[in-house]
């Protein structure tokens, strides 16, 4: 066989390992000028390798092969919703990995992803993309159109954090805390996360305790200075004024400092390392009760001094503030011995933490509850500001998640909910955990990515290692961003035509109101509302 069969698809498409031909021909988008847009191409082929050639006046399109990773533990049997995709064979497209003009096939086959990343403005106007896939004795060209609108993304105001595991970098590269090396690997990966809509950054002023077994460590990125003399403690900031610097180079506006009590109750203080009579030793951690007058005094001492800090730096209102991570009703006596003593303590602060029981949040204990899109119904114009998250629990009700069993369109649907409710942040636990659950062991992400069938494939991370320290992307992470965009979207058509048209738009043809659980289930519904969305942004103009 000689012949070369190419066929465009959207970004929302998931091509299966075992799957040898798809029938969908994608002709073409709009997009505005300053606005990433993906697509791909599904070549089947004679040979082992073919080459590859992109012509167009778009000179920022850059090229990727899909690649297939495994999964032990893929969908909740129990919880789950029918709206997933079933691997045949536990493989499922994730990785993206740079292509040059030289694709190798995989029994004949391989699926390209391309992405428009505009460095600055794109001409208005239409733009054809020319695509020419040759081997030996064949060549297939298809070609596809992107009409670029005169008109530029509103910048995001979503608030989002994507918890960002530093100490996962150093067990996978072997570098020190606050090396040389460490800032310059952070940086590499904080950028890729900055690029795909993260604008907080969760910043370890002690060691976060999260996703850590009671009496667990992890290892320490302590971003304080701690010096004990006596009773008095002394802190210096100079580390922690390296990293908003640098995460400022990279993008980030907001700064979510790390839990002051540990997850799920708020029961202990987190691991705090200090310098006492010139040893460097642990002061606080499993150890240490919530009701400890010690540790409310170090928290007295350090607040002021963290306020005094921030304040200086001009970043009160860029700020977030944390007690504990998912407290629940039967955890209410503790969180609120820690809740009082950190709502006094940072007086004037947005405090926030996930918290998905409205009952919990009318105690009153956090004024910016983030509750699971699942259990977000009583929040929704009953807090001040909206906020949600979700994680492995969110699988069930149709809601948004971004597994590797989860339909891409079903990723992407966030935007249009998260505008649709006018909210103002988003919180995922993980952009690079590489551990197994409790943080018990190290993973490689590329032949475990369940956490060790702890958490559902794609929950714990969207980026994987690179061997020169910088991130690869997942096509998870570029679906996700597009959520943003098409909110962003939204955001721009509002700003020219109004909040009212802006709904009327996105909810147009539909026999009931978009919600967090209601939506069609159908990839050509989310790019024609797109196309829609983008159609009224060009008419305002």
């Amino acid at each position: 066989m000689s012949e070369i069969n190419l066929t465009l698809l959207s970004s929302l498409e998931k091509v299966m390992k075992y799957e040898n031909e798809k029938s969908t021909q994608f002709t073409g988008f709009s997009m505005l000028n300053n606005e990433r847009k993906s697509f791909q191409l599904f070549i089947s082929a004679a040979g082992e390798y073919v080459s590859l050639q992109v012509h167009s006046d778009i000179d920022c399109i850059n090229a990727y092969t899909v690649e297939y990773l495994p999964s032990e533990f893929a969908i909740n049997e129990k919880n789950a919703d029918d709206y997933v995709i079933k691997s045949k064979d536990g493989y499922y497209p994730d990785l993206l990995l740079p292509a040059d003009n030289k694709i190798q096939l995989e029994n004949g086959k391989k699926t390209l992803w391309f992405e428009i990343v505009p460095t600055e403005k794109l001409a208005a106007g239409k733009h054809n993309i020319e695509i020419t896939v040759s081997n030996e004795n064949c060549t297939e060209t298809v070609s596809l159109t992107a009409e670029v609108i005169d008109c530029a993304l509103e910048k995001q105001s979503l608030i989002f954090t994507n918890w960002f595991h530093s100490d996962c970098l150093m067990q996978e590269y072997g570098f020190e805390a606050f090396s040389d090396e460490y800032w310059r690997v952070v940086e590499n990966y904080l950028k890729v996360a900055a690029e795909h809509g993260m604008n907080c950054i969760l910043t370890p002023l002690f060691t976060p305790s999260l996703d850590i077994a009671v009496g667990g460590e992890r290892p320490t990125v302590q971003l304080i200075d701690v010096t004990v003399t006596g009773k008095e403690y002394s802190f210096h900031f100079d580390k922690l004024e390296k990293w908003i610097a640098m995460a400022q180079k990279c993008g980030i506006e907001y700064f979510e400092m790390s839990h002051f009590f540990t997850q799920w109750g708020a029961r202990y203080a987190p691991k705090i390392m200090a310098d006492v009579n010139g040893e460097y030793k642990k002061i606080f951690g499993w150890k240490t009760l919530v009701i400890s007058r010690k540790y409310k005094k170090f928290l007295t001492q350090f607040a002021a001094e963290l306020k005094a800090f921030i304040e200086k730096l001009g970043l009160k209102d860029k700020t977030l503030i944390h007690v504990s991570d998912e407290p629940n009703l039967s955890q209410v006596f503790t969180y609120r011995i820690a809740a009082n003593t950190i709502k006094k303590l940072f007086d004037g602060y947005r405090i926030i933490d996930a918290l998905s029981d409205f009952k919990f949040y009318k105690k009153g204990l956090v004024n910016t509850p983030i509750p699971a899109n699942n259990h977000i119904e009583p929040f929704i114009g009953n807090v001040p500001e909206l906020w949600t998250y979700y994680c492995c629990a969110q699988d069930d009700r149709y809601v948004s998640n971004r597994f590797f069993s989860i339909p891409s369109q079903r990723n992407r649907v966030l935007g249009y909910q998260l505008y649709k409710y006018n909210v103002k942040g988003f919180l995922h636990w993980g952009f690079n955990f590489w551990n197994t659950r409790f943080s018990k062991m190290k993973i490689n992400p590329y032949e475990i990515t369940d956490a060790g069938k702890a958490f559902q494939s794609g929950d714990s991370y969207v980026v994987y290692p690179k061997k020169d320290g910088t991130a690869l992307c997942s096509l998870r992470l570029k679906v996700f961003y597009d959520a943003f965009q098409d909110m962003m979207a939204l955001q721009t058509l509002e700003k020219l035509a109004g909040r009212e048209k802006a709904v009327a738009v996105l909810e147009d043809g539909l026999d009931r109101e978009l919600t967090f659980f209601d939506y069609p289930h159908s990839d050509a519904w989310q790019l024609e509302t797109r196309e829609r969305i983008n159609n009224a942004i060009k008419n305002c103009l």
